[in-house]
């Protein structure tokens, strides 16, 4: 059973991902379909590819992409040490305003890192 500040995250984005593409908004979709092939594998590799939007995400302060490509990070193999030093990273580029979100960060890698 996943933890559940992972699946209350899940949960909630699974549900208003759905109720946002429900209105057929030709935007939205093509922005939610640009996002999902940006990151598939390419000239760069996934993992690589979700490193670069966890440092992103994290400089941008939004906590629910820091999620998102930690959760991608995971899934694509990455390390914890590869994860903290992207943060590490993140940290540096984003000063120490970014030091909330990577709180936040290191607690949902844990999670995600919880034995089940």
């Amino acid at each position: 059973m996943p933890h559940k500040l992972v699946e209350d995250f899940n949960t909630y984005r699974s549900k208003m991902n759905e109720r946002i593409l429900e209105d057929d908004q030709k935007i939205i979709k093509r922005i939610f379909n640009l996002d999902t092939n940006a990151f598939a594998e390419g000239a760069l590799d996934v993992k690589t590819k979700e490193l670069l939007g966890l440092v992103a995400s994290a400089v941008l302060r939004c906590d629910d992409c820091v999620r998102y490509h930690l959760e991608g990070a995971k899934k694509a193999g990455c390390t914890a040490d590869e994860v903290t030093e992207t943060l590490g990273i993140a940290t540096l580029i984003g000063g120490t305003i970014v030091i909330p979100h990577l709180r936040r960060a290191y607690e949902y890698w844990d999670a995600l890192n919880e034995k089940e």
